[in-house]
């Protein structure tokens, strides 16, 4: 596995933990937690998208 593979694999990873962790903000936790959750989701989904923007620059 070459550096390209794995950070293609991280972001696919990391997109489907960020929409897990907004889909409990949304469906799970109605109170301020689901915010909480929610921003995390929306933070993991960013840095997958930089892991994204990443692959075959490094």
């Amino acid at each position: 596995m070459n550096k390209n593979t794995i950070l293609g694999w991280a972001t696919l990873i990391m997109i489907l933990i960020g929409l897990l962790l907004i889909a409990l903000g949304a469906f799970r936790y109605d109170d301020v937690a689901g915010w909480g959750f929610a921003a995390v989701g929306i933070g993991f989904l960013a840095n997958a998208w930089v892991f994204s923007s990443l692959k075959g620059r490094l």
